[in-house]
């Protein structure tokens, strides 16, 4: 019994996290044929992963809110339901404007699911790290699936419509894990206001969650710009589009052990600023390996690696420094809504750099000046309080 209680949990929360990034992953590979279907513009066609990243992080701080008023299991509920009604609405999508308010409802289901799964996890879970990292690796699973299963699902179905809206299913077979709970016991997570209200006040006030923010907003800007601008990087150095494309996908293969392993060895080894740093330092050794043009296969193991293990840490911070399951929600929601707004801008930066200067040395150069700042926040943000395993 002891083992269906543990069992269940984990089960809801990968099978919630699949959920948080396929109708966003899903697009890129199918952005031409959108783009020629819809007659669509580049900039009208950048909105649907723009729009989407910009809701996750101006909604996330009505998380908590949500959480507040129906408990923590109801809020995901209908917010799976919210991802899932979207996702599905792109079946019908046949003029720009649809494909724009999916982005927009999902979007806005995401940044609500993000920051509970933190205050979920904190409240089931002693020891959270481990389910961190399990937590963290299906986000890149999902991730990974919406962008290599896309074009085989347009192929096999003769429609890209079908193909984006496929994912939808994900978000139903999460429901099974989330909506039987809610039955049973309706408040089981739910907070109380005044306790809530003093945590707010406090967390606003403490320079330790500014800095969770900093190096949140910081990490995710590193990510999403890398993701973005990785291949046309490649292309430049003389790799042909579909090398480049592999590099991605070898990015993204390689961040994955270091998502799940990373949260589990600094809990076991307790010395959370070298296991940051050290991933940071990874990043920083392949962004200088494409600024000097050096292999770019072993710079994308090793971004990968880097990327993985500070993604997951981002995740895990905001529990290992929160005292309950509420502060836990809060500080999620604050450092996703900050971060996923600040990253947003990322792949807009290099854009612009690399239109004004010809090349993408200048750009590079930022993303190294961006890592060093994070590596000085995270020697600030320091080691693990005493209660972060109990």
């Amino acid at each position: 019994m002891k083992m269906k209680q543990t069992i269940l949990p984990i089960m809801a929360i990968i099978l919630a996290s699949l959920n948080l990034r396929p109708v966003i992953t899903s697009v890129s590979p199918l952005l031409g044929t959108i783009r020629e279907s819809l007659h669509m513009s580049a900039a009208s066609a950048s909105l649907l992963t723009s729009l989407a990243v910009l809701c996750m992080g101006l909604f996330a701080p009505i998380a908590l809110k949500l959480a507040n008023r129906w408990s923590i299991e109801r809020a995901i509920a209908y917010s799976l339901i919210l991802i899932g009604l979207a996702t599905t609405s792109r079946y019908f999508a046949y003029s720009a404007w649809v494909m724009h308010v999916t982005a927009l409802f999902a979007g806005i289901g995401i940044a609500i699911v993000g920051p509970l799964l933190s205050g979920f996890i904190k409240a089931k879970f002693a020891n959270p790290s481990r389910i961190v990292g399990i937590y963290s690796l299906a986000l890149v699973v999902g991730a990974a699936l919406g962008s290599g299963l896309s074009i085989p699902l347009s192929t096999i179905f003769h429609s890209w419509q079908i193909s984006a809206a496929s994912w939808a299913l994900l978000a139903i077979i999460a429901l099974f894990f989330w909506w039987k709970p809610i039955e049973r016991k309706t408040h089981s997570t739910s907070t109380t206001g005044n306790k809530n209200t003093i945590s707010i006040k406090q967390i606003l006030t403490s320079e330790k969650a500014w800095l969770l923010t900093g190096f949140f907003g910081l990490m995710a800007f590193m990510f999403y710009t890398i993701m973005a601008w990785l291949p046309p990087i490649a292309e430049q150095m003389g790799y042909s589009k579909h090398d480049a494309g592999m590099m991605l996908t070898l990015l993204t293969v390689a961040q994955m052990p270091a998502t799940f392993l990373v949260p589990i060895l600094n809990n076991r080894f307790q010395h959370r600023a070298v296991w940051l740093v050290a991933c940071s330092l990874l990043e920083l050794i392949g962004l200088s390996m494409l600024l000097f043009s050096i292999n770019p296969w072993l710079s994308s193991v090793l971004i990968g690696i880097g990327a993985g293990g500070l993604f997951s840490l981002g995740l895990t911070l905001p529990i290992d420094e929160a005292e309950d399951i509420q502060e836990a929600s809060f500080l999620a929601a604050m450092t996703q809504s900050v971060g996923f707004v600040f990253a947003a801008l990322g792949p807009l930066f290099v854009g612009l750099v690399r239109d004004y200067t010809g090349n993408f040395t200048a750009a590079i150069i930022g993303m190294m000046i961006i890592v060093i700042v994070m590596i000085m926040i995270q020697l600030k943000i320091g080691n693990q309080k005493p209660h972060a395993t109990h």
